[in-house]
């Protein structure tokens, strides 16, 4: 952290900026507070030069709209956009983005201050970064952000800052053209070789992040420089000093084949089973670390916000000790290289004329350099190219080519090779723009290994950038907005297609493709456009068609397939329904607002019960077909209030009821005065039938908790009778009490209504997930197990161990098996009749939350798991892992941000996967 320079700016929204943070290739980030609050913020604020690229603000853009869809855990929360109401006049709009201040060394400075990190810490920074890359990947997306620099270390566990490689950038530079130049500091072996990365290069990275950490160099180290991507693609790596337990997992994210690398999944759960969080309770961080951050917090409490105008910069606050503060290192001289470096491109002959920089210099023409400043012995100072990231450098820097660039661009024409004539109907190519400055070269901040420069490729045989596979690596961009967009093509995003498109690399010369929510792929030369490439494993089918409610309209509060033909959805204002086979709204009627999940009252209407009736409509038009007022079908009991539905068996529903009665006090006797009289609540569990539209019988239940109405869910529907549990949090005081930690499961008659006998089985307790069957078992979870019982006689049949510290939720009998899932994020399929443990397999969701959900597709052949971070299909009879699914979220950067949990919804071969409005079918088997 230092002072703010004379040119920096002194506000940025409603925040005034207090500090410089840190400086990137492509922006800077600055501390900040919004004096009406006091909120602390870390603004990250593009630079200037590179803002007016429309390439570059749509990559911006697109990576500050992942950090929000990732908020939450180890991404701080966003708190401003940056959006300006009114852009200044004098100049361009300014790129930004808010997110909170946490307290927080950046890795490469902790490894100066306190060296490598010990096991312990090791496995909690690794955790919480294969955390967040799991989200990521898990939507078929590419990080592509980390970095030393861009991974914090705070007092309760790790910070990822970039969600992209504008963020992690050793140098960014914007090109004649509109075009932005971006070299990474790393590079993985698929790069090398001019394959596209995956969500596997991500895990590379994260293994060579670890053993930095481990050690503090880069296990890559021997040899010169130039010939270090050599040794990234064809040398072992040095582990040696790495912590015994962690050798053989590091080892593993750095195999040189994509497919032998471990998920993100399988690195967090491996290095910290209970989630980073759970590892890093009561500190984490070493004494001089931690001391260290809380310095840090300390100043920033103190800073002030400087003059508007400043003459000269302003000094950084001297540290509590009275030495000096040293002086940052982006202020100290550049020291310049002992021998010239070459800048230079290869020849290019073969590649598409808009893929060569418009800038470059001739071939084997050096930069002019200034002469080199000498440099005192054993000062580890090594020439280093200072703007590269702190992964892969130890030696004096090699000659450069400018090809191993991550090029960003998005060309507005195409380019013929010299001397051919225009395509038909072809329009002027616009006029370059003229080459914007280099952004600053950054030297090491803070103590640590120098990294390599972006080493030179060797060039294909079309030659470097060529169609042989050379370095050039091309980067999908949002693209520019449509001068007249449809209307379908604003919908909400999936990141659901290829992984290495959308977040990743694609390798080799000839076109750049920018995809973006609705608009189609473009290629940027004449070539004809390529087959659409073949699905990757463990991503989800293209969905028959998506559907996103209304956001005029409140959000969806119930959602339930009718017959296979209809969702119907339900809300705060009204009942609306969408045909299964198009994904198309076909009616809404308001007297449905506020309904419960709708169920199928015979073959031809839709049941949706309100809070004040019952509704029968047409599942053509969503007419009210038949109306039944609670006042008039339970005329007996005014101010009926009708609790959820508590289940329901072909035109059989079951609910709760209460209403308030008034208890007359009793005569008091002579000479006494007479008592009030009391308000008591009565409640009732009743059986009604939807086709006939008649109540078949009622029976006095126990009143629940204020304001009175108990709420049950049906475990089993059994022949004779119908098992039920009451809801826990709706338990009174007294229940609570008497149950002594214990559940209860209630009988009634089917026929009569009359309560049969009321149970409790071995130690399950009130909130535990149960489950039955027709043949008389009930399935329940103890403690951390699942265990059967036989329903009548409570007697225990068998027992599944869980998890340590997991619990499992409800189970989903299908056949002869019953699937499971826990907590812990461990979903499986177990026989009924034994017991026996059929298979068992993990989402990769890190951490634990609420045991996934689970839905069987029509045919009972795929089992879907839905939960907060994402839905996960497996194969019903084995548990293979089929794909995985995460909505993008909202495409417009003014949407709110999603926090709801998915659900999934079976229709015939199709699954509908709902999160908050927004809605995917895919297809099942």
């Amino acid at each position: 952290m230092e002072a703010l320079r004379q040119d920096d700016p002194r506000r940025f929204g409603r925040f005034t900026t207090l500090a410089r943070f840190h400086e990137g290739a492509s922006a800077v980030r600055y501390v900040a507070r919004d004096t009406a609050s006091g909120e602390v913020a870390l603004i990250t604020a593009a630079r200037p030069e590179l803002a007016v690229v429309p390439a570059f603000r749509r990559r911006f853009q697109a990576e500050a709209r992942t950090a929000e869809r990732l908020a939450g855990g180890w991404v701080a929360p966003p708190l401003d956009t940056g959006e300006e109401p009114e852009p200044p006049a004098d100049g361009p709009e300014p790129l930004w983005t808010a997110a909170g201040y946490v307290p927080a060394l950046p890795l490469a400075e902790a490894i100066g201050i306190a060296g490598p990190l010990d096991e312990r810490a090791l496995r909690i920074l690794g955790a919480g970064i294969a955390e967040i890359l799991s989200r990521v990947h898990a939507a078929g997306a590419v990080l592509q952000g980390l970095a030393p620099g861009t991974v914090l270390l705070a007092s309760d566990g790790p910070r990822l800052t970039a969600f992209g490689p504008l963020g992690a950038a050793a140098s960014a530079e914007a090109r004649p053209g509109g075009q932005l130049s971006v070299r990474l500091g790393y590079l993985t072996p698929e790069q090398i070789e001019g394959k596209e990365v995956s969500a596997a290069s991500d895990l590379f990275v994260l293994g060579l992040l670890l053993a930095y950490a481990a050690t503090g160099t880069t296990p890559f180290t021997e040899g010169p420089a130039e010939e270090a991507a050599r040794r990234i693609a064809g040398d072992e790596p040095e582990l040696d000093a790495v912590p015994e337990a962690l050798r053989e997992l590091i080892t593993d994210c750095l195999a040189k084949d994509p497919a032998a690398r471990p998920t993100a999944g399988t690195v967090a759960a491996e290095l910290a089973l209970e989630g980073a969080a759970g590892l890093a309770r009561g500190g984490w961080l070493p004494e001089r670390l931690a001391a260290a951050v809380a310095d840090q917090e300390a100043r920033v409490l103190a800073l002030e916000a400087p003059s508007e105008n400043p003459e000269t910069p302003e000094k950084a606050p001297e540290p509590a000790d009275g030495t000096a503060t040293p002086e940052p290192e982006d202020a100290r001289p550049v020291d310049a290289p002992a021998a010239p470096v070459e800048t230079s491109v290869a020849p290019a002959t073969a590649g598409p004329e808009d893929a060569r920089p418009a800038d470059a210099a001739p071939v084997d023409a050096p930069a002019p350099q200034e002469p080199a400043a000498p440099t005192a012995a054993g000062d580890g100072d090594i020439g280093e190219d200072r703007g590269t990231t702190r992964f892969l450098n130890t030696g004096p820097r090699p000659p450069q080519s400018d090809r191993p660039t991550t090029q960003l661009s998005l060309p507005q024409e195409l380019v013929a090779p010299q001397g051919t004539a225009p395509a038909p109907g072809a329009q002027p190519i616009p006029p370059a723009l003229p080459a914007a400055p280099v952004a600053p070269q950054q030297g090491p901040a803070y103590g640590g290994p120098a990294p390599y420069p972006a080493a030179a490729l060797p060039a294909g045989p079309a030659g470097s950038g060529g169609a042989g596979g050379g370095p050039m690596v091309s980067l999908p961009l949002p693209p520019a907005p449509a001068p007249a967009p449809d209307p379908a093509a604003s919908r909400r995003t999936l990141l659901t297609i290829a992984a290495a498109a959308v977040g990743g690399l694609i390798v080799g010369g000839g076109s750049v493709a920018a995809l973006g929510s609705g608009d189609s792929a473009v290629a940027t030369d004449d070539k004809p456009a390529p087959k659409p490439r073949r699905t990757l494993p463990g991503q989800p089918p293209e969905p028959r068609w998506t559907y996103t409610h209304p956001a005029s309209e409140s959000s969806p509060l119930t959602t339930a397939v009718w017959r296979d033909k209809l969702l119907v959805v339900t809300s705060e204002s009204q009942a609306s329904a969408v045909d299964l086979r198009t994904g198309k709204r076909l009616w809404q009627r308001a007297d449905g607002a506020k309904g419960q999940a709708a169920l199928a009252a015979g073959a031809d209407l839709v049941f949706v019960a309100s809070p004040t009736e019952f509704l029968w409509l047409s599942p053509k038009n969503g007419k009210v077909v038949h109306r039944v007022r609670y006042t008039d079908a339970f005329g007996d009991l005014p101010g009926l209030a009708v609790g959820p539905l508590a289940g329901n068996s072909g035109p059989v529903i079951w609910f709760t009821g209460s209403h308030t009665v008034t208890v007359k006090a009793p005569k008091p006797k002579k000479g006494k005065k007479k008592g009030k009289d009391k308000e008591v609540v009565q409640a009732h569990f009743f059986a009604y039938d939807i086709v006939q539209r008649k109540e078949l019988w009622r029976t006095p239940v126990p009143a629940g908790r204020a304001p009175g109405t108990p709420a049950y869910r049906v475990v089993v529907d059994r022949s004779a009778d119908v098992l039920v549990r009451q809801d826990a949090a709706g338990l009174t005081a007294a229940e609570v009490k008497a149950a002594k930690g214990k559940g209860s499961i209630r009988s009634f008659d089917q026929k009569t209504g009359k309560l049969l006998w009321t149970k409790q089985y071995a130690a399950v307790s009130p909130e535990a997930a149960t489950g039955g069957d027709e043949d008389g078992t009930l399935y329940a979870a103890v403690g951390k197990d699942l265990q059967a019982f036989e329903t009548d006689t409570t007697k225990p049949l068998w027992r599944v161990e869980g998890s340590d510290g997991s619990v499992f939720g409800t189970p989903l009998v299908a056949g002869p098996l019953i699937h499971t899932t826990e907590r812990s994020q461990l979903v499986g399929a177990v026989e009924r009749e034994s017991g026996r443990l059929v298979w068992r397999r993990s989402t990769e969701v890190p951490g634990t939350g609420n045991a996934p959900s689970l839905t069987l597709s029509g045919s009972e052949k795929t089992l879907i798991a839905a939960d907060a971070v994402q839905v996960t299909a497996f194969s019903a009879a084995d548990g293979e892992r089929l794909w995985k699914f995460q909505d993008i979220g909202s495409a417009d950067p003014k949407g709110a941000t999603v926090s709801a949990s998915y659900r999934a919804l079976a229709a015939g071969k199709t699954v509908v996967v709902q999160r908050d409005r927004a809605f995917y079918a895919f297809p099942v088997a």
